[in-house]
Formats: C-alpha cells, structure tokens, sequence
C-alpha cells in the first residue's frame, strides 16, 4: 500500500525571513522537547540559511536566544565532510563560529562528527555514540525531536548523493559515503534515522533550487535520481521552509498567515 506524507511549506519574500522562521522552529522545537522530555536533540545541517539561522539564535538582542534551553539542548550533525574542525569546509567550524562560540551550550552537548578520522571509522564512532546516549539495542533508531535539513540543486539531501551506496542503506544510523561527483567522502545520517525524527524541517532558497524541488514534491517517485524524495517522516508531516526563489515553481495556495504564504501538498510513494 502507498504511504503518503502531507508537505506543509511555508514561503518567505527574503531568506532573512526564512532564517527567521527557522531561528523560531529551532527555538520552539528545543522548548517543547526540553518541557516534555528533560531533554531536546536536535541535528543540524550546514549551509547559507543555517549559518544566518545560528547568528539570530546566537543575538542577545533576539529573542530567540532566551528561549533556548542551552542547558538540555543535545546538538548533533546530520552530515559531515571528511575534513578537520579547522578545515573552511567543515560544517561544525561554521556552526562553532555563528553560535557555539557565543551561546553557553556545554562542551559535552556538543555531538561532532569527526571528519578528520578514516570516514568509516568516523562513521562508526558516530553511530556508537548515537547508541550509547540513546541506550540503544539491536535495530532500535534515535529519535530526534528536530532534524534540520538542506537540500542541493542535484536534489541531494544530508549526504544522500544520487546513485551513491548510502541511497540503499537501511540497517546502519550512519555511514560513510563515497561521492563520485566530488570525489570525496562523507558522513551521513542514513535516511531511516532521518525519518524517525519527531519533526523534519527542510530550509531551502534561491531559484537555482526551484526546478528540483518542484521535481522532489510533485513529480515522478524517483530517489535514486532525487534522493530528497526519501525523507517522508513518520509523523506523516515533511515541513518546508522556503524563499520566494525557492517555490515559484510550487502550487499557489494564496493563504497567508504569519507573513508567510502556506501550501500544503500529499506526496506519495
């Protein structure tokens, strides 16, 4: 039987809006998770939207700062390069920069993914360490309480390449993945563990993405080609955060709300 997912996309006039939006989500979804749980995971990407995202939740002078709880907030990456923390390319030297340096969240609640190592035993190491804070046994997943995501103009997301070995995964939480298009390797989240998040929230612009998100949400069931089209969490719900740019291929739904206009779309699979 086909399952389908509800994508609710909110879209945005400028991508400072859109890392407004997503400073807000990340805020709220911390919140909630800490009230109900003790405890917010959350899993994080690189890119544009969330570097700006990091300096608003990093300003003292927004309010998204205060609502934080720094003190229960878990932050773990769902992908990596295979370069140093030190390396301009690394995704946790960005997140270090715009907000782990200026916000007071513990050394110990920081869950980097060591991009320096061999990529399978960094792979390994992250996926041990998932178990053991998660406690973990046999084929369990984590369930993280946000999973942020971006998404390139090839429709990857994470480090779900198209037509690279992580796309078929299905038993391991992390893997390193060998990227022939780049030739290089990284670390990823597989999509299962990706899915199992109680929230999945894509943040996404710039009209170079328009045609493949349009191919992602509406067209033909693909993966391989579209690996994007794999997350389709749990919940039933995919969240989308976009600008203008981003959705001007997406159906006009003409409702507003929030200074934002919403669409709402079934995919199915």
């Amino acid at each position: 039987m086909a399952q389908s997912t509800i994508a609710e996309y909110c879209v945005y006039d400028t991508p400072e809006r859109v890392a407004a939006a997503a400073a807000a989500t990340f805020a709220k979804h911390a919140a909630d998770a800490a009230a109900a749980r003790g405890i917010a995971r959350i899993a994080i990407s690189g890119g544009s939207t969330p570097k700006r995202m990091f300096a608003l939740l990093a300003d003292e002078s927004k309010p998204y700062r205060a609502q934080m709880p720094w003190d229960k907030l878990d932050l773990y990456w769902v992908d990596e390069r295979c370069v140093g923390p030190e390396d301009a390319e690394s995704n946790y030297r960005m997140t270090r920069e715009q907000l782990l340096s200026k916000v007071p969240l513990a050394e110990d609640r920081i869950h980097r993914m060591e991009g320096e190592l061999d990529p399978e035993e960094a792979a390994n190491r992250y996926e041990s360490m998932i178990r053991i804070n998660w406690k973990l046994e046999g084929a369990e997943a984590p369930v993280f309480d946000l999973v942020m995501l971006g998404m390139g103009d090839d429709g990857h997301t994470a480090s779900l390449f198209p037509h690279t070995d992580a796309i078929n995964e299905l038993g391991r939480l992390v893997v390193a993945n060998h990227v022939p298009q780049k030739d290089t390797w990284r670390i990823t989240l597989t999509w299962p563990v990706i899915n199992q998040a109680r929230a999945v929230v894509f943040l996404i612009e710039g009209r170079g993405k328009a045609d493949v998100l349009h191919e992602v949400l509406c067209g033909k069931y693909d993966p391989d080609a579209l690996p994007s089209q794999l997350i389709r969490p749990r919940s039933g719900k995919l969240h989308l955060l976009l600008d203008a740019e981003a959705a001007w291929r997406l159906p006009k739904s003409g409702c507003v709300e929030e200074e934002c206009e919403t669409g709402v779309l079934e995919l199915t699979r």
